[in-house]
């Protein structure tokens, strides 16, 4: 754990980890090189996101302050690989000591105001946990489908009404455009887009550039059709019920993806897959995923049952053109479910 550390140097911390948790034991300071840092604080299942850092500011430097307790006020972790300078409390002090009194009691006084105003917004979370039915404490959800909905229609009217047609094809928005609609107008937390910007990265969504400047600023997509077709999607689920939604496992979801391979040359709006095939490869590769994780494939109307021909061979009528169409917004919804998982603390 970094509040462990007493030593003054460079670290690098990776996506995800963790360089304090809230009431742990402090002994340095961190100035951010490059990247970002979130600051969140445990809610019952989840967490409250409080900000993000980027590079040039500081963080942890409110437990110097607190002589009594000398405890971290909240938990900070990356959000990507991030390096940072960590100073601890005894360099930080000879620092201090050859500061004019005077500053020296401004700085220890502007802490203390902000100490008691984090104080203040903890007792404002501590009263605003949600209840589910039953009077039980909800589970934590840290992206709502109404959240996504306004991250993914502010990208697509963003891109159509600003974006500009690359040579090569797709389209393309600075950051700051579309940070000004979101943060300004729409009002989405900032530390939301980030965490879903991420996932657009990872899950191919989306391509970060470089701008005119050489700054990785330039948002890249293929089509932003796609985001549309994805809201309509979530908001058609938002409004059915539990029992009626579409839901495909992330095995499920992988099988699909290799269905929609072998299928690619078809245009038509079914097509006959071989199911043994994909199996095949699936046990050659020692991937845990077997015909029985087709299953939702079949209640969700994308496929036929897996029928047994000559020489054992499975198949199955898939219903590719009605695949195709829904297929990114499977998997969107499933890399958001993984991340709201991961934030609940269910892993």
């Amino acid at each position: 754990m970094s509040a462990q550390q007493k030593k003054s140097g460079i670290r690098t911390f990776k996506p995800g980890e963790v360089l304090f948790n809230e009431n742990d034991p402090a002994t340095s300071l961190y100035i951010i090189q490059k990247g970002q840092i979130r600051l969140f604080r445990p809610k019952g299942r989840g967490f409250v996101d409080l900000a993000i850092l980027r590079s040039g500011e500081v963080i942890g430097e409110m437990a110097y302050f607190d002589e009594k307790s000398r405890r971290r006020s909240c938990s900070a972790s990356a959000i990507v690989t991030t390096e940072v300078i960590e100073i601890s409390f005894v360099a930080f002090a000879k620092t201090m000591e050859g500061l004019n009194p005077w500053f020296k009691t401004i700085i220890n006084t502007l802490a203390n105001r902000l100490r008691k105003t984090n104080e203040r917004v903890k007792e404002l979370e501590t009263n605003s946990v949600g209840f589910g039915a039953g009077g039980k404490v909800a589970d934590y959800v840290f992206f709502h489908t109404t959240d996504v909905m306004r991250v993914l229609s502010t990208l697509y009217l963003v891109i159509k009404t600003h974006g500009e047609k690359t040579d090569a094809g797709g389209w393309e928005i600075h950051m700051n455009k579309l940070k000004f609609y979101l943060f300004d107008i729409f009002n989405v937390p900032e530390i939301k887009f980030e965490e879903f910007l991420n996932m657009l990265k990872t899950e191919h969504f989306v391509e970060i550039r470089k701008d005119d400047d050489g700054l990785p600023k330039v948002i890249h997509v293929h089509n932003p059709d796609d985001f549309r077709s994805i809201t309509v999607f979530f908001n058609t689920q938002k409004l059915l019920e539990d029992h009626k939604k579409l839901q495909v496992s992330s095995k499920c979801e992988r099988f699909l993806s290799r269905v929609m391979e072998q299928l690619k040359a078809s245009d038509k709006p079914q097509a006959m897959a071989n199911i043994s095939a994909i199996l095949a490869d699936f046990k050659s590769r020692n991937v845990p995923i077997t015909d029985a994780d087709f299953k939702d494939a079949v209640e969700a109307g994308l496929a036929e049952d897996i029928l047994v021909g000559e020489g054992n061979t499975l198949t199955s009528v898939i219903h590719i053109e009605k695949l195709r169409k829904v297929f990114p917004a499977i998997r969107l919804q499933n890399a958001i479910k993984r991340i709201n998982e991961s934030k609940a603390g269910s892993h």
